[in-house]
């Protein structure tokens, strides 16, 4: 799939190195992590971004954190910088509320230490989900290409949910992967995902890498690509999932869903189960973090000298209203595809779900 991953440890395993993903695609560039301040810019400045890797990274980050202050108030002083970074994706809270739970009853001196063996050990879950998420989703995909007869799978995805939202694999695109790894026909619609691009700038980026065949095409084109019976299903991802069925993932994805059910395409939610929000029942529940308008307003790219520039799109005193989540109903969704199988967006598929955990 990848010679990368998105979050290393360096040869001492006492920092983090991350991928600058704002310098994407037109920059790799790896970035040290070594103090608090550091996490908490990382991800509220979306360096690091996806459910999965926020997770992971504010792991690392109270870790090290505990370093300089392994006394409770210190562990609960740099636990609500990390919660605060980032408002909507559960994944944050989940990975912190665990390595707290671990360390928590530890002698201050083995906090630091039990802190980074507890987010490597997620580190490594992260990868085995993702793997077995690609999995599940190969097979669907394969039954898919099946039934449809054609000579390859249209596949349409939103935002960015592969190995840089993730650490290996990802979600939505790790049954890409994998059936292109088994030498399965695959071409996948990638929508640029405005106001960020984080379609047109990372999931392209990916798929170039990884050889997978794939086109960019304006967020607004979607429906009309369904309607011309050009895709034959639609995976995204979540940056967390209600009780009930309801995913919350980029904004856009809401409009791509309508348009699957309207078109009859398979509209498909690819997540890990720690994605899930229990106490969240329904997407009403979910806070939607709104950016700074500054993000819909310009844009950065290379221009023909192939010297970064940020320009202005709107006008000179133009307002901009820049919310980065919606929410896509249970009932938009033709399933939700985990590291356990296939469930059934709605309370009852989850609620065997979590018995079974």
């Amino acid at each position: 799939m990848t010679d990368l991953c998105s979050l290393r440890l360096n040869s001492a395993r006492n920092a983090v190195e991350i991928i600058d993903q704002t310098l994407l695609p037109h920059q790799l560039e790896w970035l040290a992590l070594d103090c608090l301040q550091a996490y908490c810019e990382s991800i509220s400045n979306m360096r690091v971004r996806g459910a999965p890797l926020i997770g992971i990274t504010a792991a690392f980050g109270l870790a090290t954190a505990l370093r300089n202050d392994p006394s409770t108030h210190g562990l609960n002083a740099a636990k609500g910088a990390l919660l605060a970074t980032r408002p909507t994706a559960i994944n944050l809270q989940w990975a912190l509320d665990g390595v707290t739970s671990h360390v928590l009853p530890l002698e201050q001196s083995r906090r630091a230490d039990a802190a980074f063996e507890c987010a490597c050990s997620l580190r490594e879950q992260d990868i085995e989900s993702c793997s077995s998420i690609g999995e599940v989703g190969r097979g669907i995909l394969q039954d898919l290409l099946l039934d449809r007869g054609s000579e390859q799978l249209q596949v349409m995805t939103h935002c960015n949910a592969g190995w840089l939202a993730t650490i290996e694999w990802g979600t939505a695109l790790a049954p890409i992967y994998k059936v292109h790894e088994a030498g399965v026909p695959v071409h996948v619609w990638v929508s640029e995902t405005r106001p960020r691009n984080q379609g047109a700038f990372l999931t392209a980026w990916e798929l170039q890498r990884a050889g997978v065949p794939h086109t960019v095409v304006a967020d607004n084109s979607c429906g009309h690509l369904m309607q011309q019976g050009m895709v034959d299903c639609v995976i995204v991802g979540s940056d967390r999932t209600a009780a009930n069925g309801d995913v919350c993932n980029k904004i856009g994805t809401y409009l791509k869903a309508l348009s699957a059910k309207a078109n009859g395409v398979p509209f498909y939610t690819a997540l890990p189960v720690s994605t899930i929000d229990w106490c969240c029942t329904t997407g009403a529940d979910i806070p939607i973090e709104v950016r700074d308008s500054g993000e819909l307003l310009s844009i950065g790219g290379m221009d023909e000298t192939d010297t970064f520039r940020q320009v202005r799109l709107g006008g000179a005193g133009s307002s901009g209203h820049n919310p980065a989540f919606d929410i896509t109903p249970a009932e938009l969704i033709t399933g939700l595809i985990t590291e356990r199988g296939l469930i059934e967006a709605s309370s009852t598929g989850l609620s065997r779900l979590r018995s079974n955990r």
